[in-house]
């Protein structure tokens, strides 16, 4: 006779089933965020990008103040349309014959 009291109830065979879980097999669809490894070097980067914007932005603005300021007639600026993320916009002045 096994000595002690036991531990864990005896079940039978085919007793009680749980409830099975639909889990999908194979990856998940959608996507990923993935952590950066370092985030430091991150925060570096993104100051870096704003900085060098920061830098083109205020370079832009001399340039056209000298240019506007030397010259006997005022300057005119014609800002260029961002069309680049747009793949099928057609631009102005172009014919889609």
């Amino acid at each position: 006779m096994a000595q002690g009291s036991q531990k864990f109830k005896a079940q039978r065979p085919g007793g009680s089933k749980k409830p099975q879980q639909n889990k999908q097999k194979g990856p998940k669809k959608g996507g990923r965020i993935i952590a950066p490894k370092k985030a430091q070097v991150v925060q570096q980067q993104k100051l870096k990008k704003g900085l060098e914007v920061a830098i083109r932005n205020k370079i832009e603005q001399e340039v056209t103040q000298r240019a506007s300021s030397k010259l006997h007639k005022p300057l005119s600026l014609v800002k260029g349309t961002d069309d680049k993320g747009k793949p099928g916009a057609a631009k102005p002045g172009t014919s889609s014959k």
